[in-house]
């Protein structure tokens, strides 16, 4: 039986959301929270498969607890759900480690599709932000040359897109901090950007971040 954990501070959603995860053979809601304090506490409590976390929760947003799950080393997928698409939210919500995004609008639709993905540790993210990333991949594209980072570099973005730290990633790739850290600056030099979060759409754009 897989469990999952829903969190959102409207119980109406809170129970739509249950409907539609019961209605599925093999799921069960782990439990439930209004905040993102209790829905972080409940994750370690029953360690869920996938945690569908609100991206405006009091006490704790959605993305602080995603962090402190990622943080804890837990095997949870995240799923986020927000009321408005937008790269930026999904470049702070990749970082954080969690690799689900759902708009609210298309939570009955797709709920149980982002649920399976994550499941299998897929990444899922709702359609209206694809499109939006391949408008804006194609505009920043055109007749722009080519920037080649070395497969090093590669895989120090993929990892820094999927929420690792340079700590983490040195213990990964077998590599001291530093190293990392002059990878990671020759990479962002190369691609003349100078935060995490452009990094981070840069991965998404050259999709380097895997299942």
């Amino acid at each position: 039986m897989k469990q999952i954990l829903i969190a959102d501070d409207h119980e109406v959603v809170r129970s739509g959301l249950r409907a539609i995860i019961e209605s599925h053979a093999g799921w069960a809601v782990s439990g439930e929270a209004a905040n993102g304090k209790d829905a972080f506490e409940r994750t370690l409590e029953t360690r869920p498969d996938v945690a569908i976390l609100d991206y405006s929760m009091p006490l704790m947003t959605g993305t602080e607890v995603s962090r402190r799950i990622k943080s804890s080393h837990l095997r949870t997928e995240v799923l986020i759900l927000t009321m408005h698409e937008s790269e930026a939210i999904l470049a702070e919500i990749l970082v954080t480690g969690a690799r689900g995004l759902l708009l609210k609008s298309d939570a009955r639709d797709q709920l149980i599709a982002a649920i399976e993905a994550l499941l299998e540790h897929r990444p899922y993210f709702t359609s209206l932000v694809l499109e939006k990333l391949l408008r804006e991949y194609q505009l920043s594209n055109r007749d722009r040359p080519a920037i080649e980072l070395s497969s090093r570099e590669q895989n120090v973005v993929q990892l820094v897109a999927e929420g690792y730290t340079n700590r983490s990633i040195g213990a990964v790739l077998a590599l001291s901090v530093k190293t990392v850290e002059t990878h990671r600056a020759s990479a962002m030099r190369k691609l003349g950007v100078s935060s995490t979060a452009e990094l981070v759409r840069y991965a998404i754009r050259k999709n380097l971040i895997g299942p």
